[in-house]
């Protein structure tokens, strides 16, 4: 049984609305199941493609909509500040530890450069948190295909002009080409 966040089954609020109060809240039950994700997203590569996301009222808030275009990614960041000292002693430097945090670059937007750099043909839209333990925190990054049609004909969907352009300049010359 799901006991309600704020007491009393809710009158008029949404179910996006619940979600939100669910995960802020954080029951006995979502602890646990995260416990159990946590175990298994730590064995997964950093950048893994996920069918649905995990908070979706989130996704929604951020333009992400169940159609073909979309991709949610989950992306693991290590944890920890930028203020590591470089080692005097010899190592390999993938050992290091000193060059994957930049000063002025948030995790969330390393979290989206990351999976930029996974998925080049894709426009990330935004990106909110989804979990953290102790050595890691996992975001999930909204990504647009804006070569796909349902994408270019969505006009909620704002995507930056210049990339616009781009598209469009590309898909004319496809039509150019199949024409000859």
């Amino acid at each position: 049984m799901l006991k309600y966040p704020l007491g009393s089954p809710p009158s008029k609020m949404g179910v996006y609305t619940m979600l939100e109060n669910l995960w802020r809240e954080k029951p006995e039950e979502l602890r646990a199941l995260m416990k159990q994700r946590l175990i298994r997203w730590r064995r997964q590569p950093a950048v893994v493609r996920v069918r649905k996301p995990l908070r979706l009222d989130r996704a929604r808030k951020l333009g992400y909509k169940a159609k073909q275009g979309f991709v949610v990614v989950r992306v693991r960041v290590r944890r920890g500040g930028f203020q590591k000292p470089r080692p005097r002693a010899g190592r390999r430097p993938k050992a290091l530890g000193v060059v994957k945090h930049k000063v002025n670059v948030t995790m969330m937007e390393e979290a989206i450069h990351r999976a930029q750099k996974k998925y080049p043909n894709l426009y990330p839209i935004g990106a909110y948190w989804v979990a953290e333990d102790g050595l890691y925190k996992w975001y999930e990054v909204i990504m647009v295909d804006p070569y796909h049609q349902s994408i270019l004909n969505d006009k909620e969907l704002k995507l930056p002009d210049p990339l616009l352009r781009r598209v469009r300049k590309k898909l004319a010359k496809k039509e150019e080409k199949k024409k000859k």
